[in-house]
């Protein structure tokens, strides 16, 4: 059987949800497919399921926070800043507060007020949302697309493709969209995990995981050569590295790669030596640990990385020789980790790759290949660093992609009347 609509919408993440909101009402017949039993399965774990939805600060900051895809990003996040994402909840009784960092959450850290509301906003336009209904295929026909499921045909004027990524595949993100965009002529960027822990070859800090650097500086090297330098935190865990200043360049991040941590607040092991030296005289009588201490290295990191450079923890600082100074000043100013591999999608945060974006108009999110498709969020080749940003990147693109459906709708109305 044949239902007929104006809009549907496949998949009922953030994306969908506000791509919805914004072309719903006036009379539209729109529709959302969802394969889960559930929508917003994924948004309810965002953030360990307190939601950080988007960050503070001028929208203009935010471009950095996505590598090489700022020119594409911009038009949708003018469009719909984190600004207008406050207000849009605040106008609904749901505040918005920040942490230390500047990440926005819910006042009351639930993601479910935050779903629960885009639902209510849905049914009050008289959406359909319709769950246990995974697309199977997508096609063209005169005037529209015919979309298929297990349970009936639909017919639409325009079709949104919000299935997001592979990341947490368990939430039913397993990628459905490409297959469906590549059914309608588009290319897809290699999918790959992003904000992802890194597990390191000969790891020898298990002992240290859940220990936290603020700030810390990472040197990233390939072939010898360093290509790359990162500031921020980093955590440690049994298996490797991870934390934002890991997960948000993770992408950039090959095996065999290798990255120098800073574990003290040098920038050149020659001004660390110095300084060691010049306190030579304060703290000559403490052990080479408690001296590391005041550089604030914590005493199992200092442990453990000192065995590593073979220099004993419990060494009084005024006799360890001048070499094996300069050795703990080379190492705690570019301790070298050696990449075994990146997390798997079922570690990622977030996925990059997806559809090209040189096939996507980035003011309306419509597809450059067929007339009336439209595509927002992670299914797109757009990934953010952590803090938000992938969040505020569904929601502006979605909510860019409903705007224009809604007037390329009431621009068809005005031609009929």
């Amino acid at each position: 059987m044949n239902e007929d609509f104006d809009v549907v919408i496949i998949g009922a993440g953030p994306a969908g949800l506000f791509c919805t909101i914004n072309c719903a009402g006036n009379g539209a017949r729109v529709c959302i497919l969802e394969k889960n039993a559930r929508p917003g399965k994924k948004l309810l774990i965002t953030g360990s399921g307190q939601c950080n939805i988007t960050h503070e600060g001028p929208v203009k900051e935010f471009l950095a926070h996505y590598g090489d895809k700022a020119n594409f990003v911009k038009p949708a996040l003018y469009g719909f800043t984190n600004e207008d994402l406050t207000r849009f909840f605040a106008a609904r009784n749901l505040q918005m507060t920040a942490d230390d960092n500047g990440k926005l959450f819910p006042e009351s850290r639930r993601a479910a007020d935050v779903l629960n509301m885009l639902l209510e906003e849905c049914r009050a336009k008289g959406v359909e949302i319709r769950t246990d209904e995974p697309v199977q295929e997508i096609g063209k026909f005169p005037g529209g697309f015919l979309i298929r499921t297990e349970k009936s045909q639909y017919r639409a004027r325009f079709a949104v493709i919000t299935t997001g990524g592979k990341s947490y595949p368990g939430t039913g993100s397993t990628g459905d969209g490409y297959g469906l965009a590549a059914a309608l002529g588009h290319s897809i960027a290699e999918p790959a995990p992003a904000l992802v822990p890194l597990a390191i070859e000969d790891y020898r800090l298990s002992r240290c995981s859940g220990i936290s650097l603020p700030g810390c500086a990472v040197g990233h090297y390939r072939n010898g050569k360093r290509i790359g330098l990162w500031k921020g935190d980093v955590l440690f865990t049994h298996t490797g590295l991870s934390g934002p200043a890991i997960l948000d360049n993770s992408r950039y991040v090959l095996p065999g790669d290798e990255l120098k941590l800073a574990l003290v607040a040098f920038e050149s092991a020659g001004d660390f030596d110095r300084d060691l030296v010049a306190r030579l005289s304060v703290h000559g009588r403490k052990t080479v640990k408690n001296v590391l201490g005041v550089y604030g290295v914590p005493d199992r990191l200092a442990v453990e990385a000192l065995e590593s450079t073979g220099i004993a923890p419990d060494t009084v600082f005024s006799r360890l020789d001048r070499e094996s100074r300069k050795i703990m000043a080379r190492s705690f100013t570019g301790f070298p980790f050696r990449v075994r591999r990146a997390g798997s999608f079922n570690e990622a945060m977030a996925t990059r790759g997806g559809v090209a974006l040189v096939e996507i108009s980035g003011r309306t999110m419509e597809s450059k290949k067929a007339d009336g498709l439209f595509f927002a969020g992670e299914v797109v080749d757009v990934d953010g660093d952590t803090g938000g940003y992938n969040l505020q990147w569904a929601i502006s693109s979605g909510c860019i992609a409903g705007r224009s459906i809604a007037r390329l709708m009431d621009k068809k109305s005005s031609v009929r009347d």
